[in-house]
């Protein structure tokens, strides 16, 4: 569903009306704030009423085909509004041209490349000027191959999300994303986002850690730090900057920012979890002992056919090496099924993992072919219905599985960050979220009692109940 924008304030009433509508991930989320204080600083007044408004703007998702399609839908439901539609993000920088061709209702197509001067671009959409879609381009060329000689590059490229000065926050909960690098240089078989994304690029400590504080002004309690890949942050840094270690200098840093209260870390590579950097997150007072490892597989030739590594064992044994450290901490990840070529075998396999494993949270997504990716080519495609059959099988599997997890969980104390009053509750009874627990994909805590408790204070409770994965706490003393 895409998320209502909020009214920014100090921009004239006369100025041109302009909606904001974002799909997709957290990543998503920092690009429209970007854009919203470009598009505020251009003379644009936001509204979070589409009809009444001269421009809608589409943050689409590009990343599988249910994310195309309700970009597709929002940018229909749009157009309905009678206001000029215009589609970025994701899925218009992918297709552009393509996109614009096989959908007449938006009046632009535009790529991050536009993102510097958007507000222009809109005048010019809506005084009846026609703007040349955006031509989709691997944009991984665009950096050099080497990450050393990338930040000076990377001055002359449109990166959406790292210009965090013009930043408008569209949202006024305790929790915001924070960008601190974009693209990837991986090459899994079946992911076109390096291709959209472009290659991997760090953004500086310095400013990181300036939006950061920023961010701490404006309220915000947790910081939820976001990338394609940030295990590979700090690759095409300086040794001063922190080069291959960067990222477990800067989480002590941003803990330690007045008002920031819990910094959690997000999108990390197994192959790359270094055990520096498990220390770092697992041991820092105030860093979230949570680890959002994405393992798609653990079947060594499934894995090998993804062009990813490790096994079913390694990744238990750096799950053990997590626990070592911090038994309660969180783990979570994503698993495809019905790849290319997986068998039975492979599937008893990634059961075998997922039994011990005791992850906290569990995506589940079947195979299916990604233009212009190089698994869209592979043999032995799994049947649909095949992959259909597997996907409930494992998701019952992980349902069972990540409840145990939660029940195991009674009895523990957990800081629980309140968030919101829960929808149709009693008195007295808020919604939070502990450091296990992410925002909008993991499971929640139902704060039982919690008396005068307002959004954004931190609650130390004691979990007395699990349903699913969502825990019942109360809080303690």
């Amino acid at each position: 569903m895409p998320h209502s924008p909020a009214t920014l304030s100090g921009v004239p009433a006369e100025s041109r009306r302009v909606s904001l509508l974002t799909l997709g991930c957290a990543r998503n989320e920092v690009d429209s704030e970007e854009l919203a204080g470009r598009l505020a600083a251009g003379g644009w007044q936001l509204s979070d009423d589409p009809e009444n408004s001269e421009v809608v703007v589409v943050n689409t998702c590009g990343f599988v085909e249910s994310a195309k399609k309700d970009s597709v839908d929002t940018l229909l439901a749009a157009a309905d509004t009678g206001a000029k539609v215009v589609a970025v993000g994701c899925m218009a920088e992918r297709y552009g041209a393509e996109l614009a061709e096989s959908l007449p209702e938006a009046d632009a197509v535009l790529g991050f490349d536009h993102y510097p001067d958007l507000a222009e671009r809109l005048g010019e959409i809506v005084s009846g000027h026609k703007i040349a879609s955006h031509t989709p381009g691997d944009r991984r060329k665009l950096l050099p191959i080497s990450p050393a000689e990338r930040p000076a590059a990377a001055a002359e490229v449109s990166v959406p999300g790292h210009g965090w000065i013009p930043r408008a926050r569209l949202g006024e909960g305790p929790v915001a994303a924070l960008k601190i690098a974009s693209g990837c240089d991986r090459r899994c078989s079946f992911c076109a986002i390096p291709s959209f994304r472009g290659s991997f690029v760090s953004r500086r400590p310095e400013d990181i850690l300036a939006e950061a504080a920023w961010l701490a002004g404006e309220g915000v309690k947790e910081l939820f730090l976001v990338s394609e890949n940030s295990t590979s942050y700090g690759k095409d840094l300086s040794r001063e900057d922190g080069g291959t270690r960067a990222l477990e200098r800067l989480l002590p840093r941003l803990a330690a920012i007045e008002g920031i209260e819990r910094v959690r870390a997000s999108y990390l590579q197994p192959a790359e979890t270094r055990p520096d950097l498990v220390r770092t997150i697992a041991t820092t007072p105030g860093v979230a002992d949570y680890f959002d490892l994405s393992f798609q597989h653990s079947s060594e030739s499934v894995l090998r056919r993804m062009r990813r590594f490790g096994s079913t064992d390694s990744f238990l044994a750096l799950i053990d090496q997590i626990r070592e450290l911090s038994p309660a901490a969180g783990i979570r990840t994503n698993v495809i099924v019905g790849f290319p070529g997986e068998t039975e075998e492979d599937v008893a396999e990634l059961e075998r993992f997922l039994t011990n494993a005791r992850l906290d949270a569990v995506g589940v997504f079947g195979y299916s072919d990604e233009d212009g990716t190089e698994a869209e080519t592979f043999d032995g495609k799994v049947d649909p219905e095949l992959v259909a059959e597997r996907v409930t099988k494992i998701s019952a599997l992980v349902e069972e599985l990540t409840s145990q997890r939660a029940e195991d969980r009674v009895g523990e104390l957990v800081d629980v960050l309140v968030e919101d009053t829960a929808e149709g509750a009693e008195d007295g009874t808020v919604v939070g979220r502990a450091a296990h627990q992410a925002p909008e994909v993991d499971g929640a805590c139902i704060v039982l009692d919690a008396g005068e408790t307002e959004a954004g204070q931190f609650v130390r409770c004691r979990v007395v109940d699990s349903e699913g994965v969502d825990l019942l706490v109360r809080p303690n003393g």
